[in-house]
Order: C-alpha cells, then sequence, then structure tokens
C-alpha cells in the first residue's frame, strides 16, 4: 500500500531542535533546510510526501504549488488555513494518508478521516534515523550508541487493532 505523507510544515519546524534555530533567524532558511532532509528522505524512502505551509507566512511572489526534489510543496490559499488544507487532503487520502503534525485540532481530524497520525518529534527522529543509516546525513553527537537497559522484550499483552495498524504503517516509515 501506498503512503502519503503530509507534513505540517511550519508546525514540524517550530516543534525540531534542528530547524527552530533557523526559522527564528529567516523563516525561508528554515523551509528550505526541512525540503532538502525531505527530499534526502525522498530519495531513500518513495513515498509521496506533500509538505503544507500558511500562505499568510510566504512571500507574496511564491507559487501556490510547487515540487522539489520529489517533494510537493504546497501553500493554502489567502483566507485558508494550513490545518484545513491538511484536512482536506487527510480526507481525501484516508488510509493512505499519514499525518505529520503536532497540532491536537489537525491530529483528531486526520485520525477520525482513518489516516495515521503521527507527531512532529517522533517524525523528525525518526527521518534522522532514516538519513544516518544511510550515510545522508550527519547523526549528532547525541547519538551514541547502543544503551543498555533491563526492559523485557517479550510479548506481554496485544496492542489494540488500531495501534497495531498505526504501528505497522509507522514501519514503512
Amino acid at each position: 500500500m501506498s503512503v502519503h505523507l503530509i507534513i505540517d510544515g511550519y508546525n514540524l519546524i517550530r516543534q525540531s531542535a534542528r530547524w527552530a534555530p533557523l526559522d527564528r533567524r529567516d523563516l525561508q532558511m528554515g523551509r528550505e533546510a526541512l525540503i532538502d532532509a525531505l527530499a534526502a528522505y525522498r530519495k531513500l524512502r518513495p513515498h509521496r510526501i506533500t509538505v503544507v505551509f500558511d500562505a499568510a507566512e510566504a512571500p507574496g511572489f511564491e507559487p501556490r504549488r510547487d515540487r522539489r526534489g520529489g517533494v510537493e510543496i504546497r501553500f493554502s490559499d489567502y483566507g485558508q488555513s494550513a490545518d484545513a488544507l491538511i484536512r482536506r487532503m487527510a480526507a481525501a487520502d484516508r488510509e493512505k494518508a499519514m499525518v505529520v503534525s503536532s497540532d491536537r485540532a489537525v491530529a483528531d481530524a486526520a485520525a477520525a478521516c482513518g489516516a495515521t497520525v503521527i507527531d512532529a518529534p517522533t517524525f523528525e527522529n525518526r527521518l534522522e534515523q532514516v538519513l544516518a543509516m544511510n550515510g545522508e546525513a550527519d547523526p549528532g553527537p547525541e547519538a551514541g550508541g547502543w544503551v543498555p537497559t533491563t526492559r523485557k522484550k517479550g510479548p506481554h499483552r496485544r496492542l489494540p487493532k488500531r495501534q497495531r495498524r498505526t504501528s505497522a504503517r509507522l514501519r514503512k516509515l
């Protein structure tokens, strides 16, 4: 089954320790850094990726739609929020959609449509893992190595069906 990643662009940037400082300096730099990382991810995982930004914060000369490195870039129409556009896209793709946003209203609306929802920090960690495993990015100093644990690994109980479906979709990332 094909997966369509629908990413709340500014939400992901502002939740990130990596892109938030760039965003504070220059809005365009934050967007460019995110799109570059998503394009590198797209080379490794051929999912359909759409990143959605609010038009209120976009420069006037910016096109409403663009495509770079296999990543579709969409700005909401004037008078429409990116959240409304994301909800509409999730409703159209239903269970094929995987929405990346920490905004509770967006997450609830997407989940109600049958889409899988991932919060921004979880997706960023997964993105960095995939890029680091394939030598695309520097994993950073905090990615030490194996950390010993006493946590048991056996199956202690079966997860609810919705969580099992979500886990199966997340493994595709």
